[in-house]
């Protein structure tokens, strides 16, 4: 490799200190109160999309966490536990009741009821994959009275617990019933949640900055914290999530302690980090994310199944994942669409991404399908290192097999509204791109929001339409036993590979950064910043 020119070297140093200038004049225009504990971090994305129901970026989630709180919760051991309200289900399994807890209140003041939970839930089911399938088994859900929800299946469905607690894509989030009646197509107006911490409206720069302050009249259950369950104690004033795409400029910020804490530091500079006796590098999230490549079904050329095969034969797991971790100790090759070392977790269906891809054969399939070298437009996300060398290894592993590929770059927020769309991609819309899901968001196919045949109105961006996986969905939560459940899901699992429904590319753990002043941080799949404290 060549060096790196003295002049260039030096200018790559200048843009970093004036970042950093930027961060610290931007963090200083905080009005935060003289003595008052402001927890600053950089997380693995800024945020522009507010509404944790219209999306499934884990940026906005994480945000919808701070603010807003969920009837039911999920603790380390991946049981349900009450959280807004405690549950009852009738002898026949046909009738839900929930109870709201005394105390809860919105962040205007106004008392939460179950009116506003039923608004909630509805528009939560009218987005969410696994809750398009509750509804479509729910006889009723209404408020029988004020603290009270009463949810009626007209045919048994096994999953409705656990869907309500689910933590990730998409979590029941609970908001006011004026809030929660705006469809679910449009995004919410206001930001008003019932949860640990405020959104201060006044000092948020989309892309840029959001700010959080400690919700005063919240009420944490008794219960230590677990996951999303338990008891959400906040123990600063304010959170601040500041911007910063340049890996290295968020390194040192860490380092001289601007910041406080990295959600998702770039692996090959933690030697940066770990050299510094002031901070701690460790893995939050234990059971780690899986990266996936997703098709658009509606166009040419993943339109034509053969085509999609084609591209599924053309990934190297391990070429994407040197790219995206480069350190094997973070990663491994799986070929699990619920993970592995998940209950449901098999291999079954997986082929060639198990054995390292098989271009020659990528290219025979192009060629028997009639592949005439339509553009796949792949967006690139430029802006965040978790996902931004996903594409860059697959356009070249797409261009091996015989593909032509468009790369186009961006930054992530705008390629989170840009995959809503269902334009032809030579019209603004897009033939493929790649992200990452926690395993809880994967670990089950009622969950998992890939594994929806919904077509246009109903499945995840890419809208496959596919009633056979959906068929399958239907018989998982209505079997009786686990085996029988393991094994449709092991069916549904060859189905996926079989029409490409996507492409899982492996599995990892990545590292968290941050400063040994903080205290109380949480083993969990969800970044969390209740029961965090902060030293003087």
């Amino acid at each position: 490799m060549r060096p790196e020119p003295l002049q260039a070297s030096f200018l790559n140093r200048a843009v970093r200190k004036s970042l950093l200038a930027s961060l610290v004049a931007l963090t200083a225009a905080v009005a935060v109160p003289a003595g008052a504990q402001d927890l600053k971090a950089v997380m693995h994305s800024g945020i522009r999309v507010l509404d944790p129901i219209i999306t499934t970026a884990h940026i906005t989630r994480n945000h919808g966490y701070m603010i807003y709180d969920t009837l039911l919760g999920v603790d380390e051991n991946m049981k349900p536990q009450p959280q807004m309200a405690s549950w009852t289900v009738s002898d026949d399994g046909l009738v839900y009741s929930f109870t709201l807890r005394d105390g809860l209140k919105w962040h205007d003041g106004q008392p939460v009821t179950a009116e506003d939970c039923v608004a909630s839930l509805k528009r939560w089911a009218d987005r969410d994959g696994g809750g398009q399938m509750l509804m479509r088994s729910t006889r009723s859900i209404e408020a029988k009275d004020a603290k009270t929800i009463v949810l009626t299946l007209s045919e048994p469905f096994a999953y409705v617990i656990e869907l309500i607690a689910k933590p990730s894509a998409v979590p029941a989030f609970m908001m006011p019933k004026r809030m929660a009646g705006t469809p679910s197509t449009e995004a919410i107006k206001e930001h008003v949640g019932s949860g640990p911490f405020r959104f201060v409206e006044s000092a948020f720069q989309p892309g840029v900055r959001i700010v959080y302050e400690k919700n005063k009249d919240y009420m944490p259950r008794s219960e230590p914290a677990s996951w999303t369950a338990g008891g959400k104690v906040v123990k600063v004033d304010t959170v601040e999530w500041v911007t910063m795409p340049d890996a290295q400029t968020a390194i040192n910020a860490l380092n001289s302690g601007e910041i406080d804490f990295i959600e998702q530091p770039q692996i090959d500079l933690l030697p940066l980090l770990t050299s510094n006796d002031e901070l701690e590098v460790g893995v939050l999230n234990t059971l780690g994310y899986q990266t996936m490549g997703r098709v658009n079904f509606l166009y040419p050329p993943f339109d034509n199944p053969k085509i999609r095969r084609a591209a599924l034969m053309a990934m190297k797991q391990e070429d994407v994942l040197g790219a995206l971790v480069g350190n094997p100790d973070y990663y491994s090759v799986c070929g699990a669409m619920y993970g592995c070392g998940t209950p449901l977790g098999t291999d079954a269906g997986a082929g060639t991404l198990l054995t390292g891809g098989d271009p020659a054969g990528a290219k025979a399939l192009l060629k028997e399908a009639g592949y005439d070298g339509t553009p796949v437009v792949l967006m690139q996300p430029t802006d965040v290192t978790t996902v931004s060398p996903q594409p860059v290894v697959a356009a070249q592993l797409l261009r091996n097999a015989g593909f032509t590929v468009d790369l186009q770059p961006m930054d992530w927020q705008t390629l989170v509204t840009r995959r809503a769309s269902q334009a032809k991609p030579s019209e603004g819309g897009w033939n493929m791109f790649f992200t990452n899901w926690v395993i809880p968001e994967v670990w089950n196919p009622i969950v998992n929001p890939m594994l929806n045949g919904g077509g246009r109105k109903a499945a995840w961006f890419g809208w496959p339409d596919d009633p056979k996986l959906e068929e399958l969905r239907k018989a998982f939560v209505t079997v009786k036993t686990d085996g029988e459940r393991k094994a449709i899901a092991a069916d549904i699992q060859k189905h996926a590979y079989e029409t490409v429904n996507y492409i899982p590319l492996g599995q990892y753990v990545p590292p968290a950064a941050w400063s040994k002043s903080l205290s109380g941080l949480m083993k969990s799949p969800i970044t969390t910043f209740w029961n965090i404290a902060k030293a003087e």
